[in-house]
């Protein structure tokens, strides 16, 4: 294994280079942001602890175990937490303070299962909206379906489940029943967003004689007309813009219909919202299936 020559750096210039960091991430793209900013602030707690620091693998593995020893992190955030450790290091090596970067050199808690989905940017989303032309029905369908999925982070078996019934609107609010997976009723009920509301309105427009006990997606094919929108047919929509705006790229493996969900997801936490609360909000039953939602931050 490659060697690199330990180099130290005094706590009192630590922090101005951290704070320069911090200022410059917030120049880039909001999609990491939070999560950089979040996870590099237990190292630089843990740093204050000392004069100043060593560079070195060494002294990273040291604080590797102290994520797993004293902070007692599952070896899933530990590798997060590195993660956001080895960012600084290569922006330390761009600024020249550093020669090469020693956090390269020391893995995460534990080799972690990566999510074989991954979310989208804001500007993929809106490349993905602007690709969904709105001129029939299954245009305006198709339209409602993505919009519920990335601003409510609904997931296909919730979608496909929905009746016209299901959607409510009192003093202008709107709200729509869920069944959740695994569920036989429908005990979940969400507010759903003026955005969101404006595009199942419009749908809608198609469906006026719909009964409330209709499905509310509907298939609109020649030979399916007025069943229920499969989840293989729903996903076959999805890439098919995905596909049409570019957004896929050839990651056909990596983003499908499953990425709108987790860009809900991230979003959300983007905005500060805990793990607990998400867990909440989508009905998430295991935070470690949160962490890994969330490992497309780093």
């Amino acid at each position: 294994m490659k060697q690199y020559s330990p180099q130290t750096i005094t706590l009192q210039r630590l922090l101005v280079l951290h704070s320069d960091y911090v200022n410059d991430l917030q120049r880039r793209n909001p999609e990491t942001r939070g999560t950089y900013e979040r996870t590099l602030r237990e190292f630089m707690r843990w740093v204050r602890l000392e004069p100043e620091l060593e560079c070195s693998a060494k002294e990273i593995e040291r604080y590797k175990k102290f994520l797993l020893t004293k902070r007692k992190l599952s070896p899933v955030s530990v590798t997060m937490y590195l993660s956001s450790v080895r960012k600084f290091f290569d922006y330390l090596v761009g600024r020249g303070v550093l020669v090469s970067n020693a956090a390269k050199l020391v893995k995460g808690g534990a080799p972690i299962q990566q999510h074989t989905r991954k979310s989208i940017t804001i500007q993929e989303v809106q490349a993905l909206i602007q690709a969904i032309e709105r001129k029939d029905e299954i245009g305006f369908r198709d339209f409602a379906v993505v919009k519920l999925m990335i601003s409510c982070g609904l997931s296909e078996i919730e979608l496909i489940r929905a009746d016209i019934g299901d959607l409510k609107t009192k003093k202008g609010a709107m709200s729509i029943a869920l069944q959740l997976k695994g569920m036989k009723t429908k005990e979940r009920t969400i507010t759903v967003p003026q955005d969101v509301k404006d595009a199942l309105k419009s749908y809608l427009v198609f469906r006026t004689n719909a009964k409330d006990t209709e499905p509310l997606f509907m298939s609109a094919g020649n030979r399916t007309r007025g069943q229920r929108m499969t989840s293989r047919g729903l996903r076959e929509r999805i890439n098919f813009y995905l596909e049409k705006s570019g957004v896929k790229n050839g990651e056909v493996r990596k983003i499908t219909a499953l990425s709108l969900r987790l860009t809900a997801i991230t979003m959300m936490a983007q905005q500060g919202a805990s793990i607990d609360e998400i867990k909440k909000k989508f009905h998430i039953v295991k935070e470690l299936t949160v962490r890994r939602y969330l490992e497309n931050l780093i």
